[in-house]
């Protein structure tokens, strides 16, 4: 028989009889014209799949259901359903390309042999479970995939390379769970497939190596190959079987590719990024540029948002991180993103970058981007910056109502603002104050105990002002001291977080600091002027304003250095629901005291709903508070030092402690080069291997371990320049 009217027969047959029938002896001398796809495959009427339809999937059954026959019949079906795709894929490929070389179609039709084999011996096992072939509905996705292919190399890339690839992990896993379940007949039928497999993917990669581009990696020409919806991700199963891959020829880089590559095989995924310039941005409109270390602190950190990810969302980046960085971070217990690289100097200032150059490679990736289906766009903050980065992703979302005029406008510019912060506290202490008339609160001055002070609100006295002129800054300074606080602290109205903000220690203003001034209030903008106050316990207030609401998702404690700069967040087991085990120390002792603060809490968050809700303003809500020690004695509370309505260390802190057990607490700290300096390390990399050593990584539970103990780190160290952040877990993380 002539090879091309087997690959006819096994193509457009519509008995399983007819499909699965191969002559021993088969002839290749009048191959034919080529032949255009068909939109499926000939088929029993049993057996057809809806084309593009989703009411042709069932239920995949795991490896815990396997104990019941039914669920092993059914998971048969599925496989059998698989094979049979891939025999008539394969008749497919000889009747669209019969100029492929000889060597190539031998290949094919002995693969297709044993194909139709491995689909006889699933028939035989299906019917010892009580399951007939058609009895489920059936997938059509292989053939979709497939089909459209235009070339021997889209074969090979698509179905060697990706679906048999996955075999070698699918088959080797439900081998295992067959033989678990006493059933060895199954198991060695799986076992006998996962051989077989390994060859057809050698094969495939034979020919994919000899039509690559000379030079190119096997990597890059694989992931360059792929047309979406397909990816790599297709290509590895429940966990990679990096035996049998090697078994089949793949070299180590590939294969470790393979293993932290991710992408959504069928969720529509929220797109990250990480923009901390928006205050920038927003102050200085396209004018502004990070100094150098800003900048490099951005590069280094660019990452962090895979952190506030689930499965599959895409994290959008200037370069991906490196694979060994990854690896570590999934052998951690963490599932990883999907990162789009967008090209240097796209998201921080390159020097070394053209304009013209960053736009053609952040165009191209947007565009690709774009034509995929999107669940929500979630930049670390809603800015002019984010706005015109993700501009084109829009029109593709899915998963909420958005423009880009919704997303940021001049109303949602203003929350930016700590002049805001200071103008909502104001109002918000002159409601409690009304409220407080009748009823025992924390205004109420009581005496100091001998244990502790008496907790009331911060007075309106000890909130910032907002002044737009020198001579304004100048009285608000001279006022704040005259009621007995001598330090003061100046912050610009719009300043990246832990920088723009001037203290006054000296009597008199130095001339750089009035120098200082100048500067910050030229063109109309405003600083806000605050006496400086003895810090107690700094903490935050992590926040979402969903369409339904705002949503508390829980408190961290916020560690600062002398000037009030960020160094660390904790977060204690109980996060979601306690305030900072170092806020409620110093309330230890005063009867309903905590309970207090919680409603004081409860009725901000009310008039804070309201406010973001008359901006239009969705997504996450960071507030900063403080305890303090007043003249007096009393401990008071700064229920809003700054509001921030975009992510926050703080926030990336609770959404870490996601991936820590019940019981263990976690601390985010963020290292810089002096502090290495001062603990005795060359750099990075000797520090992370010094917390390899110190602190390993403890994973714990079933079936998604979680981190138990140890340090992880969120960047990588061989990369970092500026900053390294790392993650400590245990059963008191504040001692790290």
């Amino acid at each position: 028989m002539e090879l091309r009217e087997l690959a006819q027969r096994v193509l457009f047959a519509t008995t399983l009889k007819e499909k699965l029938w191969c002559p021993a002896d088969v002839t290749d001398e009048q191959p034919g014209p080529a032949l255009a796809a068909p939109a499926m495959p000939g088929r029993p009427a049993e057996l057809l799949f809806k084309i593009g339809g989703s009411s042709e999937k069932s239920d995949f059954p795991g490896l815990r259901q396997l104990d019941e026959e039914c669920e092993r019949g059914r998971l048969l079906h599925y496989f059998a359903n698989h094979e049979l795709l891939a025999t008539e894929l394969m008749a497919l490929v000889l009747l669209r390309f019969p100029e492929a070389p000889a060597a190539f179609r031998r290949g094919v039709l002995q693969t297709l042999r044993d194909e139709q084999e491995h689909t006889r011996l699933y028939l035989a096992r299906m019917r010892a479970s009580g399951i007939a072939f058609g009895d489920l509905p059936v997938s059509g996705y292989f053939w979709r995939a497939v089909s459209t292919m235009q070339s021997p190399m889209d074969y090979v890339a698509g179905l060697s390379l990706t679906f048999e690839q996955a075999n070698l992990d699918f088959a080797r896993h439900f081998a295992h769970g067959f033989s678990v379940v006493g059933d060895a007949d199954t198991a060695a039928l799986l076992d006998r497939i996962y051989r077989d497999e390994i060859g057809h993917v050698a094969s495939g990669l034979k020919w994919f190596r000899r039509w690559k581009q000379p030079g190119q990696s096997d990597w890059d020409a694989f992931c360059a190959q792929l047309k979406f919806p397909l990816s790599p991700r297709r290509a590895k199963g429940v966990s990679l079987n990096v035996e049998g891959r090697r078994a089949a020829g793949l070299d180590p880089q590939f294969i470790a590719e393979l293993d932290v590559f991710a992408q959504s095989k069928g969720r529509t995924p929220s797109i990250f990024v990480f923009n901390p310039f928006a205050e920038g941005r927003i102050a200085q409109g396209k004018s502004f540029t990070p100094v150098k270390h800003q900048a490099q602190l951005a590069r280094d950190l660019a990452a962090l948002p895979m952190f506030l990810c689930r499965q599959d969302d895409v994290v959008l980046v200037e370069e991906r991180p490196v694979v060994e960085f990854l690896g570590e971070l999934k052998h951690a217990g963490f599932s990883l993103p999907e990162f789009v690289a967008l090209g240097r100097g796209v998201l921080t200032p390159a020097q070394d970058v053209t304009d013209a150059g960053r736009n053609v490679e952040n165009k191209r990736a947007l565009s690709t981007l774009a034509q995929r289906k999107l669940g929500r766009l979630r930049p670390w903050a809603w800015g002019p910056d984010s706005v015109e980065l993700l501009a084109p992703l829009f029109a593709s979302l899915t998963g909420e109502a958005r423009t880009p005029e919704s997303a940021f406008n001049r109303r949602t510019a203003r929350l930016y603002s700590k002049a805001w912060s200071a103008d909502f506290l104001r109002r918000f202490l002159d409601q409690a104050g009304a409220h407080a008339a009748s009823a025992p609160t924390l205004n109420n001055k009581r005496k100091p105990h001998a244990a502790a002070g008496a907790l009331r609100l911060c007075s309106r006295d000890e909130v910032g002002i907002a002044v737009d002129t020198l001579e304004a800054a100048l009285a608000a300074i001279a006022a704040i001291r005259a009621r007995g606080h001598h330090r003061v602290v100046v912050k610009q109205a719009f300043g990246l977080a832990g920088h723009n903000a001037l203290r006054l220690w000296e009597p008199d203003l130095l001339s750089s600091q009035r120098r200082w001034l100048e500067n910050s209030l030229r063109g109309g903008r405003q600083v806000v002027v605050e006496p400086w106050l003895e810090r107690l316990a700094d903490f935050s207030v992590q926040l979402e304003l969903k369409p339904a609401g705002l949503c508390l998702l829980g408190y961290t404690g916020l560690l600062t250095d002398a000037r009030g700069q960020f160094l660390a967040n904790t977060a204690s087991p109980n996060f979601a629901r306690a305030l900072p085990p170092a806020v409620a120390d110093y309330l230890q002792g005063q009867r309903g005291a905590v309970t207090e603060v919680r409603s004081v809490f409860d009725a901000l968050f009310r008039s804070l709903e309201v406010a973001f809700k008359a901006t239009g303003y969705l997504g996450p809500i960071g507030v900063d508070a403080f305890l303090y020690r007043d003249s007096e004695g009393y401990i008071r509370l700064k229920p809003v030092v700054e509001i921030n309505p975009r992510y926050t260390m703080g926030r990336l802190t609770l959404e870490l402690m996601r991936r820590v057990v019940p019981g263990a607490g976690g601390l985010f700290r963020l290292a810089n080069a002096a502090m290495l300096r001062a603990s005795g390390f060359a750099d990075f990399s000797s520090y992370a291997a010094h917390l390899r050593l110190r602190h390993p990584i403890l994973l714990e539970g079933e079936p998604l371990p979680r981190l138990r103990s140890g340090a992880i780190c969120l960047n990588d160290p061989a990369q970092a320049k500026a900053t390294l952040a790392v993650f400590f877990v245990g059963d008191d993380a504040s001692n790290f």
